[in-house]
C-alpha cells in the first residue's frame, strides 16, 4: 500500500511545513518529501512498492530549526520500522522538538 507521514511541532503545538523526509530499504533510497502546511508529506518524489522488509524514514530537521533561529540538539531523526505486511498502509508521525522527539505507528 503506502507509507505516510506528518510532523508536529510540540513547542508550539503545531504542524511542521517545509521540512525533507527520504525513505530508504535498506541502503537503498526510494523517495522523498517535503513536509505541507499540515505537515504532512503529500506525495513522494516517486512510487514505490512496499514488500515485507525493514523501512526508515529519514527527516532532516536541522534547516527547519535554523530557519527559525532555534538551537536543537538533533542534525536528523532516522526512525526504522518493519512492514510485515505490504497490503497495509503505514503511517509514522514524528512529534517533534529541539530536544527531543517521539514517534508511534498512526493509522
Amino acid at each position: 500500500m503506502t507509507v505516510t507521514t506528518h510532523i508536529l511541532d510540540l513547542v508550539r503545538g503545531k504542524p511542521a511545513s517545509g521540512v525533507t523526509v527520504r525513505i530508504r530499504e535498506g541502503s537503498d533510497y526510494l523517495a522523498e518529501g517535503v513536509t505541507d502546511d499540515d505537515g504532512r508529506v503529500g506525495s513522494w518524489s516517486r512510487e514505490f512498492n512496499l514488500r515485507e522488509a525493514t523501512y526508515c524514514l529519514e527527516f532532516d530537521v536541522e534547516p527547519w530549526f535554523q530557519a527559525r533561529g532555534e538551537d536543537s540538539f538533533y542534525k536528523d531523526v532516522h526512525i526504522s520500522f518493519r512492514v510485515s505486511d505490504p497490503a497495509e498502509h503505514y503511517h509514522v508521525p514524528l512529534l517533534l522538538s529541539p530536544f527531543g522527539y517521539s514517534t508511534y505507528r498512526g493509522s
